[in-house]
């Protein structure tokens, strides 16, 4: 029931009902997410407002198997990593709520898929198994029924002539790219002239290829060598089934299904008003299979509009292939 229904929420009431209803089948039936309630002294009875649930540290990832009952596994995403270190595992028992919630979230903030040549520029997640991102661009090229559309692992030459020729027949082109690989591009072509014609999408991650830099400058270097008005973001983990995008600036929207707050560093239980700067917490219905509630090692901050800015990550926090410029 929950499945069906949360990709039709309208409103915060919507939302928050949705919320609560996640919180019950999961105390239910995910032993994990039970046993980290209890040991916070919350029970299924005593959560009344969505501002109730608690937030499960997202290093459980890590070390157990965070999912409902569940008779079989469809797919198990795992996190990138340095050698040797531990890697985060989501076993998704049912793949199509990951299909819809990443088709209705590009389509909500993008319109139709069918509508951009897609081409996905991703080594270091192409070049590993169980990677969620490279599932979602496989699907999304596939969806747009564009000959041109592909993953471009070293083929820098032939994916400009492919994005040359999409600007000369006037088709709108998403140009996907972890930040290195797009650093790597504008280093090989200093000026590429390109146009808001083109999408340029950056997911994030260095993967230990270049210094971490923040977004702003990222993104100053990009459209610069690019000749693109603004850089686009896609905020999306292993351990989520839902993406949050920024067109402009940095600052991040999440679908209808998805919601992000701001714990505080000194109190995790305790959620920050707008503005202020702190853990993020993230509610992903689409995560009704696993839980819809984690905690997460980024540090940001949330607009009164909806928006939401990652500025970082916690210190002690491992470096993840999908983490997004650290400060």
């Amino acid at each position: 029931m929950l499945a069906n229904t949360l990709f039709s929420i309208q409103n915060d009431t919507d939302f928050e009902q949705a919320a609560l209803g996640a919180f019950t089948h999961q105390y239910i039936n995910n032993s994990i997410y039970q046993r980290f309630c209890n040991l916070l002294g919350i029970t299924k009875t005593s959560v009344k407002h969505i501002r109730d649930i608690p937030y499960l540290p997202i290093q459980f990832f890590k070390q157990e198997q965070v999912v409902c009952t569940s008779p079989s596994i469809d797919k198990i995403f795992t996190s990138s990593g340095t050698t040797g270190a531990v890697t985060s595992k989501h076993y998704v028992s049912d793949i199509k709520m990951y299909e819809k919630s990443f088709r209705k979230g590009f389509q909500y903030f993008y319109g139709d898929i069918t509508e951009y040549v897609v081409l996905a520029l991703l080594p270091s997640y192409l070049e590993r198994k169980g990677s969620s991102l490279v599932y979602m661009a496989e699907k999304l090229i596939k969806d747009s029924h564009q000959a041109e559309s592909g993953f471009y692992l070293y083929e820098i030459e032939k994916l400009i002539k492919v994005i040359q020729k999409g600007i000369d027949e006037n088709k709108k082109i998403l140009l996907l790219g972890v930040s290195f690989a797009l650093l790597d591009l504008v280093e090989q072509y200093p000026i590429l002239p390109l146009s808001d014609q083109v999408i340029v999408m950056e997911t994030g991650g260095m993967k230990g290829r270049r210094k971490e830099l923040i977004r702003k400058e990222l993104h100053q270097i990009l459209t610069h060598k690019l000749g693109v008005s603004q850089i686009h973001s896609e905020y999306g983990m292993t351990e989520l089934l839902s993406q949050a995008y920024a067109k402009r600036n940095g600052i991040f929207y999440c679908p209808p299904w998805m919601k992000v707050s701001i714990r505080s560093p000194e109190d995790p239980l305790t959620l920050l008003g707008y503005r202020k700067t702190g853990g993020v917490n993230i509610i992903d219905l689409a995560n009704i299979n696993s839980c819809a509630f984690i905690a997460t090692q980024d540090i940001g901050t949330t607009y009164i509009d909806g928006g939401f800015e990652i500025l970082g990550r916690f210190d002690h926090s491992d470096i993840r292939g999908c983490n997004l410029m650290a400060l």
